[in-house]
């Protein structure tokens, strides 16, 4: 429940005086401030932390901003690559190799427009002055094919230091069951893009290596689990069946085969709610939350959310904290609801906190604070 609205001025260094918005809500098991701290963002999509402190946020069509010392600095970073930037298309997500400190790699995933239409890829690049140097693509959810939609897109290194990259099905549902085609599928990868040598289909003939799950409809979500490190995943169902998922090697996560949803205009997709051989999520929702951006909550400053799971809700206008028993769905709560529109990535950041970011035209970067 919103209590107050207070306007309160902050100094930072190298930057004038901001003032920002802070509204203190209260939730089940913790008081809270959100601050506002940048709001002429266009439709940002993703956060990465710096190990200087300064954060990048990607804005979807085609911007990679920087936000230090307490404000969000005027000029993009130069280097990004060439985006198609069309409804959900455009630059998204943004991660850091797991040696940054040494080699200075970021990882951007992004749709790019070719001969047969835009297909989700990534590329690499060195983080310099003022831009990225040597910006090397090295992945496309192949086939090309029209349209802009299921994008899928988010990107995440395990501790092994492979790098996992969603693929949506692309609005053309029968193609996440195909394993000739990358659509519907989360694909597991080397950090110069090469396949390991122990994905669970290497070397079967008409099946693509890259591939290290399926059956997927739009994946929006992925983190480590901060014990087990294994792989959480969400995802947005059509009409009703957003799902939590643990993906494991190989494993079929069913779309359309099962699903708890139906088409947009309300016709049936399958009676099947569960098949012999594909995994069932650890929560469904129906309807849909469209849940976007997954994280733990690993910091000290919400010891009562400690191991809690956060994602945007899209379709709910809302930010859901999820518990846990160990794998299992125990309960959740609605964060913020209808205060922030479009939360499309949540992220602890290195000081314990909770950030946000809102896909709008007028979009903002915002903290969670503890009070």
């Amino acid at each position: 429940m919103r209590r107050r609205l207070i306007l309160t001025a902050l100094s930072t260094l190298a930057a004038p005086a901001v003032v920002r918005a802070q509204e203190t809500f209260k939730s089940a098991k913790a008081g809270y401030r959100l601050v506002t701290l940048a709001r002429d963002l266009e439709q940002p999509w993703s956060i990465a932390f710096l190990p200087d402190g300064r954060q990048l946020i990607t804005e979807r069509p085609g911007r990679l901003r920087v936000f230090a010392n307490g404000r969000l600095e005027r000029t993009p970073l130069a280097g990004v690559p060439q985006v198609y930037a069309r409804g959900q298309a455009g630059l998204l997500d943004i991660c850091l190799h797991p040696s940054f400190a040494q080699n200075r790699l970021i990882y951007l995933s992004y749709i790019s427009d070719g001969p047969g239409g835009p297909v989700t890829a990534a590329a690499r690049a060195e983080l310099g002055e003022g831009g990225l140097r040597g910006l090397t693509p090295f992945f496309e959810a192949l086939p090309r094919r029209p349209g802009n939609l299921n994008l899928g897109s988010r990107l995440l290194f395990d501790r092994a230091g492979y790098l996992y990259i969603t693929c949506g099905d692309r609005f053309q549902m029968q193609q996440a069951q195909d394993l000739g085609d990358l659509a519907g599928k989360i694909v597991r990868l080397k950090d110069d893009g090469s396949v390991p040598p122990d994905n669970p289909f290497v070397g079967r003939t008409g099946v693509r290596p890259e591939i290290f799950s399926w059956g997927h409809r739009n994946p929006q979500g992925l983190t480590l689990h901060p014990e087990t490190g294994r792989i959480w995943e969400v995802e947005h169902g059509p009409r009703g069946g957003d799902e939590l998922n643990i993906l494991k090697a190989g494993a079929n996560y069913g779309w359309p085969r099962v699903t708890y949803g139906v088409n947009y205009d309300g016709s049936k997709i399958t009676d099947n709610r569960s098949l012999p051989g594909m995994e069932d999520a650890i929560r469904t929702w129906v309807p849909s939350i469209s849940p976007c951006g997954l994280s733990f909550y690993t910091g000290d400053k919400f010891p009562a959310w400690k191991g809690s799971l956060f994602t945007g809700a899209l379709s709910a206008y809302a930010l859901f904290r999820i518990e846990l028993d160990g794998e299992r769905y125990r309960s959740e709560e609605r964060l913020l609801e209808s205060r922030l529109p479009y939360i499309r990535d949540v992220r602890q950041g290195p000081d314990g906190l909770i950030y946000l970011v809102t896909h709008s035209d007028d979009g903002g970067l915002y903290r969670l604070e503890p009070v």
